[in-house]
């Protein structure tokens, strides 16, 4: 090969490794500029909302917290029980329990068991505190992990689905209302008896009850949807406010913490004689 060749060569060498690398440069600069796609299971980020109002009462007897931990996010509501002594102790105890029993999970497959332990140590410090007094609280907790909604609940504080504009219920009502429920289906009494009945809302399992046996732990995850909202809330919530102010206030898709804020100004608009302590924490899932 002469000197003209081989200069010819090497420079046919040089434009060919040039629009090679011109092309590995395109190639990845085009993938990095392509969001990851969202791989089944994986969970968006959670956006978390709360507010809450001490209502007509002397003290504010409602707790709650949120943690997010590499498993998923927690949120917790508990009401002391207004007109038993140490409310405000229960409700404290259990959601400082559940957020730390919480943090010790590993993996998802575990939640069934936290629910279920971080409850019996509740219940067990709560009686432990009381030393014979009386006290106890309400407890709801929820956890979003991979997509789907975990939860366990104690007492009358409500977990609720806010999807495509309705109420879906999650946990049910630990009251003496469901009790007299049944009856009015056996027709044991009237519809009417059991609306006016004086023990309606008398809770029959909370946390800090000597006869406690478990919580309701939802047996299968709730998978959850795009523009789902899982509502936490204590009986103060429900008492003031209808499903239908409610659903006005949350069909604003606002900001998690501009709806539970709206929620709270609602209820102090009312005014009510009677209003009890008010906590709502709200939770939605942002797509990746």
């Amino acid at each position: 090969m002469d000197y003209e060749s081989a200069v010819d060569f090497y420079i046919v060498v040089a434009i060919a490794v040039c629009i090679i690398i011109a092309l590995l440069i395109i190639r990845f600069g085009f993938v990095a500029a392509i969001p990851p796609r969202r791989r089944p299971g994986q969970a968006g980020a959670i956006r978390i909302g709360n507010g809450q109002t001490i209502g007509r009462r002397a003290e504010q007897d409602d707790y709650f917290a949120s943690l997010t931990t590499p498993v998923g996010t927690l949120a917790v509501v508990a009401d002391g029980i207004s007109g038993l002594q140490n409310g405000r102790m229960s409700s404290t105890l259990a959601v400082t329990t559940f957020t730390r029993e919480f943090a010790k999970v590993e993996r998802a497959d575990e939640l069934e068991e936290y629910f279920a332990r971080a409850a019996r140590k509740s219940n067990r410090e709560i009686l432990q505190n009381l030393n014979g007094q009386g006290g106890g609280t309400t407890l709801a907790a929820a956890v979003i992990t991979g997509g789907k909604l975990y939860y366990g609940a104690v007492g009358d504080s409500l977990i609720t689905l806010f999807r495509n504009g309705e109420f879906v219920p999650v946990n049910s009502k630990h009251t003496a209302e469901t009790l007299l429920e049944e009856k009015v289906l056996t027709g044991e009494m009237s519809r009417e008896e059991a609306a006016s009945s004086p023990v309606r809302r008398q809770l029959t399992n909370y946390l800090g009850y000597e006869g406690f046996e478990r919580m309701e732990i939802g047996e299968d995850p709730l998978p959850l949807r795009g523009d789902d909202l899982v509502l936490l809330a204590s009986d103060g919530v429900h008492e003031a406010l209808t499903e239908i102010e409610l659903e006005q206030i949350l069909l604003q898709q606002k900001t998690p913490q501009d709806m539970a804020e709206d929620i709270i100004d609602a209820i102090e608009a009312k005014g009510l004689r009677g209003q009890d302590n008010a906590t709502v924490v709200i939770l939605r899932e942002d797509a990746c």
